[in-house]
């Protein structure tokens, strides 16, 4: 140890090992663009119209003097007919009716309407973090929430990706989303994602993301359904630089809807700062700036919550409620919401779980604009906030709050079968459209797999080739369609065949369409009508019994089959009642009083231990103590320290030892009071049989009026009670039920194992 080490304290030392440690934390520095909710740069909130209705002055700036965004802005976003009214309201007024029942959804996105960027920034600013999750609830724009996934691998290798994504739609996202580590692969991912999003169910959604020119023509092939790389800034140069303009962005949204494609826009908190071009105004601000863009150009639905720039945002003070607060902007202002949580913002486990907390509690069109649906390090967009290893993990958090986070458990069998499947019927497409074919053992490889480590594919020139190969060739997605059909894949031929068939009518290029059992839900037909409590979303018992089918969820039959617990191990001791309980008379006699339950009906402590194994040690320890022992089953007790009390009563010494069948044990004297015990053994899952044997070795001595150092078992940090009380109140009902008031104590003949041998 140096001499610096020595000299600290050693908290902070072990603080310095924790993962929080990993994450960087930036001061407020408004000229350098680190500003969340107001910068001194950021304009007042403020609109002048002319007698004829023209805009001369918006956010403190004329109309001579406007940029790109502000021109956009005052064409297409402000309403002209709601706006005075709307610019005239109180900022705090409008928040308290954002957060306030009786007021509708439908009239506080009117106002919207009307606001000015700055006024929008203003409003959502007067609001709490818990103040806009509830706003948030009320003004998302569809009934029930959903969720998207991220399925991509290292290797951009077809056969997982048909796997990850059929597994994707078996959890229950209704979106997914690929991206590739060459970007000569997008065709070649697109393809395999399309076919395993039709396993199953179907009917999700899908997209590639790569360059937008390249995008749209893998959409125009129906090898994607959705869109959602069209990015939007806050501040000119940010969009100059990018070679755009607002315009050249609605043209570009313009095409994928005209081709059947539903589109959303990119935005969030920290973009700007990322690319330099701040202009010294807060991230909040510049966010209000694009979304209203968004609304502008008629797009149905936004990406945003800060995204690729969260955890630059999530590094500022106040950074994760101002991510919220921009997710609140995008519903008011009537956009379907993406709400990102799709960029790992922090390697702090409890942050990450706060993190996503408000928006399971208010729900969202898509909870994650991109949960890693594979583990981290396939992910090729960089890990998600979630990915597949916290996968359960955010399961039995919908099942701790009751709400539904969009996605639902599935067991073992189910996911292998999907994954089966979906392997099975890329190699068939691939096959049948002359592309490339895999043996048995890189299907079975991939089936299997929890990731790309674990799988044989094909070598990456191969991949590359079959991309090359799908666009070179212009194979659509009817083609997919015809070759499922060919190899016996009907049903993920129909499902495919259905959603082109969604192009073809447009439905869900309504605003926060998805399609669930083949069919459209939207803000259209499932609108929010979110008006206080026992109103808005709530999940049927159907969808709630699915929701909290988590693994390892147990019940009374699983813990009386656990490890045996309802039948004695052979080759165990033996003990049987001989007769009604006497008072003892020899002063170094110590009483084991066993439970009603205690190799009765169970028969393994919650360590595991074998009951009479565990019996053994003690009667061996008190052997060694100097004492004499004697077991007892109490039967009018369940309790620990009654046990131990009676025992002592009974006992000649009066030291008696107290068990229960899950392990929990006792010393106590018959002078003390009920719960003022010599000894205790609480944490009975981390007891040994030598901890038991030291504890009967204890009382013992103490019957020769030694006061022995007594055994402390310690709790190293293990969650005890979320491993274990499960179990316990399950093992102590049944001890309860057990129990009879008011009877005898029996005597016990008792035999180790050692004896009987």
């Amino acid at each position: 140890m140096t001499q610096d080490q020595a000299s600290r304290w050693k908290r902070m030392q072990e603080w310095d090992q924790r993962p929080l440690r990993l994450d960087s934390f930036s001061e407020e520095s408004p000229e350098n663009g680190f500003a969340v909710f107001h910068s001194p740069w950021d304009p007042a909130p403020g609109l002048t119209l002319g007698p004829d209705g023209a805009i001369l002055e918006m956010d403190g700036r004329k109309a001579a003097d406007f940029d790109i965004l502000d021109a956009f802005i005052a064409a297409h976003h402000i309403d002209r007919t709601v706006a005075a009214e709307a610019m005239a309201l109180d900022s705090t007024v409008v928040a308290r009716m954002l957060v306030d029942v009786n007021v509708p959804r439908e009239g506080l996105e009117r106002l919207a309407r009307g606001m000015t960027p700055a006024k929008l920034a203003e409003v959502v600013g007067r609001l709490s973090a818990l103040e806009s999750t509830f706003a948030y609830s009320k003004m998302r724009q569809r009934h029930s929430p959903g969720n998207q996934a991220h399925v991509t691998n290292a290797k951009d290798d077809p056969l997982q990706l048909a796997a990850d994504s059929a597994i994707a739609v078996a959890l229950g996202f209704d979106e997914i989303e690929t991206t590739m580590r060459v970007a000569g692969n997008a065709w070649a991912n697109a393809l395999a994602c399309t076919v395993g999003a039709a396993a199953g169910r179907g009917s999700t959604l899908f997209q590639c993301s790569i360059e937008e020119a390249e995008e749209l023509k893998i959409g125009l092939a129906g090898l994607a359904t959705y869109a959602e790389t069209v990015s939007v800034y806050g501040s000119e140069r940010s969009f100059v630089d990018g070679d755009d303009t607002p315009w050249s962005k609605t043209f570009l949204t313009a095409a994928y809807a005209s081709r059947g494609i539903k589109a959303r826009c990119t935005s969030g908190a920290g973009s700007e700062l990322l690319m330099g071009f701040h202009e010294k105004c807060s991230v909040l601000y510049l966010e209000a700036r694009c979304l209203c863009l968004q609304r502008a150009m008629g797009v149905q639905g936004t990406q945003n919550g800060g995204v690729d720039g969260a955890p630059l945002t999530a590094s500022m003070p106040g950074g994760i409620r101002e991510l919220m607060a921009e997710n609140l902007l995008a519903v008011w202002l009537g956009l379907e919401c993406a709400s990102g949580n799709d960029t790992k913002t922090s390697e702090s486990e409890i942050r990450i779980g706060a993190k996503i907390t408000p928006y399971l509690l208010a729900g969202s069109d898509l909870i994650t604009s991109g949960f890693g649906s594979i583990r981290a390090y396939d992910n090729s967009f960089n890990p998600s906030l979630f990915n597949a290893e916290e996968m359960e993990d955010y399961l039995v958090l919908q099942r701790d709050f009751e709400v539904d986070g969009g996605l639902a458990p599935l067991t073992e069998e189910e996911a292998l079968a999907v994954r089966r499947q979906a392997v099975e019927a890329i190699d068939d497409v691939l096959d049948e459209l002359g592309l490339a074919r895999a043996d048995a053992g890189m299907k079975a490889s991939v089936i299997h797999a929890s990731g790309s480590d674990d799988t044989e594919t094909f070598p990456p020139v191969r991949t590359l080739q079959i991309s090359r190969d799908i666009a070179a060739r212009g194979l659509t997605a009817l083609d997919v369609v015809r070759a499922l059909a060919l190899r016996g894949h009907r049903a993920m031929a129909e499902n495919l065949m259905s959603m082109l068939r969604q192009r073809v009518s447009g439905d869900y290029l309504q605003t926060s369409a998805i399609v669930r059992d083949g069919k459209v839900v939207s803000a259209v037909n499932d609108p929010n009508h979110y008006s206080g409590p026992g109103t808005g979303y709530r999940m049927d018992e159907a969808r709630w019994s699915r929701v909290k089918a988590v693994r390892g969820t147990i019940n009374r039959s699983h813990v009386l089959d656990a490890e045996g617990s309802h039948e004695a191990p052979t080759g165990s001791a033996q003990f049987y009642p001989i007769g009604k309980a006497g008072k003892g008379h020899d002063p170094h006699e110590v009483v084991v009083g066993i439970s009603p339950a205690f190799g009765e009906r169970l028969h393994r402590t919650t360590a595991g231990h074998a009951v009479s194994d565990v019996l053994d040690a003690l009667t061996r320890g008190i052997l060694e103590g100097g004492g004499m022992p004697r077991v007892v089953r109490i039967r009018h007790t369940a309790d620990t320290s009654f046990l131990g009390l009676s025992a002592a009563h009974l006992a000649g010494s009066g030291y008696g030892i107290g068990i229960q069948a899950k392990g929990t044990a006792i010393i106590h004297h018959r002078d003390r009071l009920p719960h003022m015990n010599l000894e205790l053994f609480s944490n009975a899952p981390l007891v040994s049989l030598e901890q038991y044997r030291a504890m009967g070795r204890n009382a013992g001595r103490m019957t020769w009026g030694e006061t022995p150092e007594p055994i402390i078992v310690t709790n190293d940090g293990q969650a005890l009670g979320a491993r274990f009380h499960p179990r316990v109140a399950l093992l102590y009902a049944i001890e309860t039920e057990m129990s009879e008031p008011g009877a005898e104590p029996e005597e016990m003949f008792f035999a180790s194992a050692e004896r009987n041998a």
